[in-house]
């Protein structure tokens, strides 16, 4: 089993990754001194992939768990969905000792902890991550939130989960879609902070997309998990340095919207956003063109599907303009100097944007 900790000025956020996990989590449970009453929040596929498994071995251990499901997609991170919850959670006399345990992907983390962080004004939360993404990425660092008509993850709070536990033999019964997405988050951290990470995917994704290698698997969720720490423990709250984790999110967002959340997964929106950041680095002359088509050729080995037809530039600044790292000043811009080195800017001309949307939509990406 390896450990990666978040180190924050209230609390320490223990990470554990390794295959086999979701049957030791009473061990876990207890070595964090996680006792009180359990809820399960999931949704209705993962429910019916590892409910049971779940449920089994905290019974093992004496502990029982009241199973709460969701509906599956991105559309279950709405208000409506959260007063589901509530209203559960409230009915079923839950106290302030409750821990939920979010069971699933990105969007259960994201709203489960949304919940665990209103409720009662706060109670305890465990993430165990079932998709890629949300292993490397989402679980990490307590942003939790819920979506508005108007924007993704526009309400929210940032609650630090207790424990975060991975287990990537969860990944087995994901498609392989999902499995690239998720890589595609690997990809952002290492363009932002890793070229050793970056030439190790480049070398390995077709392996590491089939689980070939466990050790392999643990290695890169390790290694992003750790990055994450590393700039979460020094900014929580995205006050500075955490922005650059949001790197092809600006734009990926807004193609996750302009999609109806429905066309594109998260890492999928996220590939082509970085796309159109790379295409921004080197129009601001910050970044080589080699260094830019290399990192486009690893990105189009991600094989993100095309834009919905009709999707004009237009509409995706529309979508830009409601973004939360938007401020009096202008739009917040993560972009490359090199692999594995990235920078915060606002020094990006408006007249740039509808050719960079463009570029991040095309079917070939060509460094400029």
């Amino acid at each position: 089993m390896r450990s990666v900790r978040v180190e924050l000025q209230r609390m320490v956020s223990p990470i554990h990754i390794g295959f086999g996990l979701l049957e030791r989590m009473p061990e876990l449970l207890a070595r964090h001194n996680l006792q009180g009453e359990l809820v399960i929040i999931s949704d209705e596929r993962v429910a019916g992939l590892y409910g049971e498994r779940l449920l089994t071995a905290l019974g093992a251990a004496g502990r029982s768990a009241h199973f709460l499901r969701v509906p599956e997609g991105e559309g279950a991170k709405s208000l409506e969905q959260c007063e589901v919850l509530w209203r559960k959670l409230i009915s079923g006399g839950f106290s302030r000792s409750t821990i939920i345990l979010a069971l699933g992907g990105g969007v259960v983390g994201d709203l489960a902890g949304f919940v665990a962080s209103t409720f009662l004004r706060g109670v305890r939360l465990v993430q165990i991550p079932t998709t890629l993404l949300a292993q490397v990425d989402s679980s990490v660092g307590g942003k939790t939130g819920i979506n508005h008509p108007l924007g993704k993850n526009l309400i929210g709070a940032f609650h630090q989960p207790e424990l975060v536990c991975i287990d990537p033999a969860l990944l087995a019964t994901l498609e392989r879609r999902d499995r690239l997405a998720g890589l595609g988050e690997v990809a952002k951290y290492a363009l932002i902070r890793d070229r050793a990470l970056f030439t190790l995917l480049a070398l390995n994704l077709e392996a590491l997309t089939e689980l070939a290698y466990p050790e392999l698997c643990e290695s890169i969720i390790e290694t992003s998990c750790t990055i994450k720490a590393e700039i979460v423990s020094a900014d929580e709250r995205e006050r500075g340095e955490r922005v650059l984790l949001n790197f092809g999110h600006t734009i990926g967002h807004a193609l996750e919207a302009a999609g109806g959340f429905s066309h594109f997964r998260h890492g999928e929106a996220v590939i082509r956003g970085m796309a159109g950041a790379i295409w921004l680095s080197r129009r601001i002359g910050r970044l080589s063109r080699a260094e830019a088509q290399t990192a486009l050729d690893l990105l189009t080995r991600l094989a993100p599907p095309a834009p919905p037809p009709g999707l004009r530039p237009a509409d995706l600044l529309a979508w830009m303009a409601r973004d939360k790292k938007r401020g009096p000043e202008g739009q917040t811009w993560i972009l490359l100097e090199g692999v594995g080195k990235a920078f915060i800017t606002r020094e990006v001309a408006e007249d740039l944007l509808p050719p960079a949307l463009a570029f991040a939509c095309a079917g070939e990406w060509r460094a400029p």
